[in-house]
């Protein structure tokens, strides 16, 4: 049975904006782990190199997160559009569109995070001297607002992480795509990996130094992946409807 105009228009909408959502979320990523991150390492690594510590360096990274944090409100506001408009035709998407909302407000709390950091740069920059993975230590002692706003941002974020994870395994059930299932799960490693570093917050524990190395990766190939298994779709969902016979 041939699907309806209805239908077909609200899945044309839908995988759209999860695809633009997919994209805004590798630029996200990249921007806010994999640039701060590969800069924190030259810095260690190749002192007297490009990147040395300093105000400028932490104040450079203090941006980059700023900047990312917007692409993922940005992304995660797609992915809600997505998984709404297909809630019209599908009632499984309700939740994952309504976790997606919670997770914006985490965004918006790790933005104000980030311009505390901006703020105390010099503060900051006698602690993370030599020793980048301490850096969210380092964030707690010296400026304690920042940490904890930073600390409910991720709580919230976190839950609009998990909402991309249900809307994507609805997805890749819904259209068989292997694609969305398998970012659905690097998602998923993506929040398990993210608690380690912010846990490390409140509780010391070793480890979490790996869950470091994890994450850039998953960050961008998660909804690298899921962009790469919705651009087939949108264009099958855009065509229109068979006539009738």
């Amino acid at each position: 049975m041939a699907a309806g105009p209805d239908t077909v228009e609200w899945e044309s909408k839908g995988l759209r904006r999860i695809a633009v959502g997919a994209g805004l979320g590798v630029a996200g990523g990249i921007a806010t782990v994999g640039l701060p991150i590969a800069f924190l390492l030259l810095a260690t690594y190749n002192p007297g190199g490009l990147f040395t510590f300093g105000a400028p360096l932490i104040e450079a990274t203090s941006i980059l997160v700023i900047a990312g944090a917007i692409l993922f409100i940005l992304s995660l506001f797609l992915y809600r559009r997505g998984f709404g408009a297909l809630r019209r035709i599908d009632r499984r998407f309700r939740t994952p569109a309504v976790l997606c909302i919670v997770g914006s407000l985490g965004f918006l709390l790790l933005l104000v995070s980030a311009a505390i950091l901006f703020g105390s740069s010099n503060t900051l920059l006698n602690c993370l001297h030599g020793q980048p993975s301490h850096a969210l230590s380092c964030l707690r002692s010296g400026t304690p607002l920042g940490a904890y706003t930073g600390l409910a941002g991720f709580w919230l974020g976190w839950l609009g992480g998990l909402g991309v994870v249900l809307g994507l395994g609805t997805a890749g059930r819904r259209y068989h795509r292997a694609a969305l299932w398998g970012g659905g799960v690097l998602y998923a490693l993506l929040l398990l990996a993210l608690l380690g570093p912010f846990l490390a917050l409140f509780y010391t524990f070793g480890g979490e130094q790996y869950a470091l190395l994890v994450i850039p990766f998953l960050i961008v190939i998660a909804p690298a992946l899921v962009f790469g298994g919705t651009r087939p779709l949108t264009v099958s969902a855009s065509a229109p409807p068979p006539r009738p016979g």
